[in-house]
């Protein structure tokens, strides 16, 4: 399969799914023909094609989150002091800006 199949978006894969539900849905209210098998084989193939694209995806998001956490864990590591003055200062901000809303 090509690499540029699996860039998709999440919605182009998800309209995919949905046009292989809806063509399901139209082969099972007839007769089972040669014709209904060889779309039913083309279904195969196409939800086959969708579900790899899908665990392509799905890997790629793992990485790159995985490997931001680790960049994180990394910064907060060799900069602590740093670290926790950002975060004591978005607290603060957090904090002023609900109680404001409160």
């Amino acid at each position: 399969m090509a690499k540029s199949k699996s860039a998709q978006t999440p919605d182009a894969l998800l309209n995919d799914l949905r046009a292989l539900v809806s063509e399901a849905e139209g082969l099972m209210g007839g007769d089972i023909t040669d014709q209904a098998r060889e779309k039913m084989e083309l279904l195969r193939e196409r939800f086959s094609e969708a579900q790899e694209r899908l665990s392509d995806l799905y890997t790629t998001a793992k990485d790159k989150v995985t490997d931001g956490a680790r960049r994180t864990d990394e910064t907060i590591r060799s900069h602590p002091y740093e670290a926790l003055a950002i975060a004591l200062g978005i607290g603060v901000l957090l904090g002023a800006l609900l109680r404001r809303n409160h």
